[in-house]
């Protein structure tokens, strides 16, 4: 018997994305996969990969039990948001595969940015660093359909990748400098600022 499957929506602080929460878990605690056009979901997530031939879909955000759509400027909320939470709605109930697998953290590079990531050497503050995200930031951003990953710490600079609602939202860099980067030179005078590298 298959269980009923129930979607809602919630406004985000970032206008261009929309959450789409469902009553079942879609991924592990902790884990979250981003994909910016069909082709970076192609061979990892085959509802990213469906929700990009919809004409007004620019981006697909999955995290634990939540889907965070970014549309394009040319149409309202108001005349897409029952489409695409029946799509999703329909696409969990019927048990559709929603992520085969996590696409990796480097190879997943926009077109526009091909330049390799920095890599961090690892520092003593790492884990403190990871462990005041986890407990303060990370269930604030994901309650606003985003996440936040910590790429690394290198002389006093922290530096995050803010993801899904939070990619591009008018209001992250105020998070990221009065929430994150308060909190941070709160705990651990070694941080001197925090900044956002792009995802």
């Amino acid at each position: 018997m298959k269980v009923p499957v129930t979607v809602y929506t919630e406004m985000t602080p970032n206008p261009a994305t929309m959450k789409f929460v469902a009553n079942k878990h879609l991924l592990g605690t902790g884990d979250s996969a981003e994909f910016r056009s069909k082709a970076e979901a192609k061979g990892y997530s085959p509802l990213a990969e469906e929700l990009f031939n919809l004409p007004f879909v620019d981006g697909v955000f999955i995290a634990s039990n939540f889907i965070t759509i970014t549309k394009t400027d040319n149409l309202s909320w108001d005349f897409i948001t029952m489409e695409l939470r029946e799509f999703i709605r329909e696409w969990i109930f019927e048990g559709k595969e929603v992520l085969i697998a996590m696409p990796s953290k480097i190879a997943v590079q926009s077109d526009e940015d091909d330049a390799p990531k920095k890599v961090y050497a690892p520092s003593e503050y790492d884990e403190a660093i990871c462990d005041l995200l986890d407990e303060y930031v990370r269930p604030a951003v994901a309650s606003d359909g985003g996440a936040i990953d910590f790429r690394g710490y290198e002389n006093g600079v922290v530096t995050v990748v803010l993801k899904g609602s939070c990619s591009g939202c008018p209001s992250s860099t105020a998070t990221l400098k009065g929430g994150i980067e308060a909190l941070l030179m709160d705990h651990l005078p070694e941080v001197t600022e925090v900044v956002a590298e792009n995802g």
